[in-house]
């Protein structure tokens, strides 16, 4: 009988970030180029108890190899434990008490969307739990598990390069030829998402020049070229306007990020800024530039486009 599965998911980064007008259900619609990267989540169920009724998740513990949060996230409202119980709640079986263990790469809170991969990760690992009992989820199921569980996560469950619509949970696969490589600086000034979207709208108001930018032709031709140069001039995101009015600090990391790197964003709502280097010696060289200069940011190098959610062990 299964004693652990183990499963890992991507951190991400937006090539592109198009914030349309506020919806009525208070999301905005987006246009986002998602790019996943190979700095991983990885989710470990440890069964610790027979099939029975009530909840399957008994406990959680997370391994930070980065810098760990001052709240707790062990918790039910945590994005992992939520979608182990949603998949269980579906699989019709009774399944196995688990003890959910994350080892945490990916920056908590960065707009790299950590929380969103572990999500994605932990859907596969129950998924992977349900299939020992007869009970597995077709695919559909699980992306609609992972819409629910928030707009990043269908991402992270499909990797790769992806067009995402709506909220960003309508995925479209992009063609990316070759490699791009980064250099990921979280300065640790956390920017609430909510409270970004909400200044865009607000500075649309007085600023004409904040129009949302929604075509994503010109960087989709660079994908499709493997141009490193171009992706760097067609690198884009909305939301970097209110980051840096919120955490004015922000313009100094940009600057210095990209004269380090080819271009530098701030990556999705930030903090974190995304560098984008020539290849993989650049990257090594511009990260410890960066974390020389910034001391106390965290500071990491990876590479992308990678695979989406994956069952790496089940033993």
């Amino acid at each position: 009988m299964v004693r652990e599965i183990v499963a890992s998911a991507p951190g991400k980064v937006n090539l592109h970030l198009g914030v349309g007008e506020a919806r009525a259900d208070g999301y905005h619609d987006l246009v986002s180029v998602f790019h996943a990267v190979d700095r991983r989540e990885t989710v470990r169920l440890a069964v610790v108890g027979e099939p029975g009724a009530g909840p399957v998740v008994e406990s959680m513990r997370t391994t930070f190899f980065v810098d760990r949060p001052g709240e707790d996230i062990d918790g039910p409202k945590n994005l992992a434990w939520r979608a182990v119980e949603a998949v269980a709640a579906r699989a019709g079986v009774a399944l196995p008490k688990v003890r959910i263990e994350v080892d945490k790469r990916v920056f908590v809170a960065g707009g790299m969307a950590g929380g969103s991969a572990d999500a994605a990760a932990a859907l596969v690992a129950a998924n992977a739990l349900a299939a020992e009992y007869g009970a597995a989820l077709p695919p559909e199921a699980l992306h609609e598990f992972a819409a629910s569980l928030g707009a990043d996560v269908p991402f992270a469950l499909a990797g790769g390069t992806a067009l995402g619509t709506g909220r960003g949970d309508e995925l479209a696969p992009m063609l990316s030829r070759g490699r791009l490589h980064w250099v990921f600086v979280n300065p640790k000034i956390g920017i609430p998402t909510g409270e970004a979207f909400s200044l865009l709208d607000d500075l649309r108001h007085t600023n004409p020049a904040l129009v949302p930018h929604l075509n994503t032709a010109e960087l989709s031709q660079a994908l499709t070229a493997g141009d490193a140069t171009r992706v760097a001039a067609a690198l884009h995101n909305d939301l970097e306007a209110p980051a840096l009015q919120m955490r004015p600090v922000l313009r100094g990391l940009l600057e210095a990020a990209g004269e380090a790197g080819r271009r530098a964003v701030v990556s999705g709502s930030g903090p974190t800024v995304a560098v984008l280097c020539d290849d993989a010696e650049h990257a090594r060289w511009a990260a410890e530039h960066l974390a020389a200069e910034f001391d106390g940011a965290e500071v990491f190098v990876a590479e992308g486009p990678d695979g989406g959610a994956v069952v790496e062990r089940v033993c």
